[in-house]
């Protein structure tokens, strides 16, 4: 229920245009009545949207060295510019993909607490991770924009976690957000379950510019969010559609990683 709460003055103050200090009494008898608690696991903390000492202490941040274009971390510094292996074998679509965190279980239920509990509220605290694992890509690009989803699913889960993210990131960095200009104009399987080459068959070509949103792409630095990257299938697969439409630029930002080894 304190969940309800945070979140009702969370939207209530996006759509009406209230100033956060108007509200501060409201929330002062929020808190009172439903304390605020850590967005992993409930136990009581000084603020909504925060971890508590245990929590905080179990995230693994990912911070540099690590490979140039694919992020993956390395176990120590070899020097500026060092690229994976996987990098230079398989070359992928994009520029540069980062991530602000391993996708350990507290990462984990962020993820899930945005995408299958509607919290939210916890999207304004995940972007501001990203915009600072993004390498200062986010300040120096023309727009954000997030990996779509089916007009048939979006329908059913009522929003899309990687277009919140992308909006606050957005909205934080003073970035142009287009959610609208990437589409997914093919409905695909969940990718949960599939191997790799599974999940490359199943999103290819099913990403396309939206008519009339040419002008969005054509020599723009760009910025694509989603919420994990774990092969990079989907990621890579929308890249492909920016590239085609003649992005200049494309960075992943994601604000997981399923990557359990450095190299």
């Amino acid at each position: 229920m304190r969940y309800c709460f945070a979140m009702g003055l969370h939207w209530f103050e996006r759509l009406a245009g209230i100033d956060r200090t108007l509200l501060r009494p409201l929330s002062a008898v929020v808190d009172l009545v439903y304390p605020p608690g850590c967005a992993v696991c409930g136990v009581s903390t000084g603020r909504h949207r925060g971890l508590c000492p245990k929590c905080w202490s179990a995230l693994r941040f990912i911070e540099r060295p690590y490979c140039e274009v694919l992020g993956i971390p390395f176990t120590h510094d070899l020097g500026p510019g060092i690229l994976s292996a996987a990098a230079i074998a398989n070359p992928p679509p994009f520029d540069r993909l980062r991530s602000a965190a391993f996708h350990d279980v507290p990462v984990r239920n962020l993820v899930h607490g945005l995408k299958y509990r509607d919290r939210t509220d916890l999207a304004p605290m995940m972007a501001m991770w990203m915009l600072r694992a993004s390498d200062g890509m986010v300040e120096r690009c023309d727009a954000i924009l997030p990996v779509p989803l089916h007009r048939t699913r979006m329908f059913s889960r009522r929003f899309n976690q990687a277009a919140e993210l992308a909006r606050h990131m957005a909205r934080q960095a003073d970035r142009t957000f287009l959610p609208a200009t990437l589409l997914r104009i093919r409905r695909t399987r969940q990718q949960v379950g599939l191997g790799a080459k599974a999940r490359e068959d199943n999103v290819r070509g099913a990403f396309a510019i939206g008519e009339g949103r040419e002008g969005d792409v054509f020599g723009k630095r760009l910025v694509l969010v989603d919420d994990v990257y774990t092969t990079g299938a989907t990621v890579a697969a929308a890249a492909r559609a920016l590239r085609k439409a003649g992005a200049a630029d494309i960075t992943v930002l994601t604000f997981a990683r399923a990557l359990s080894e450095t190299i």
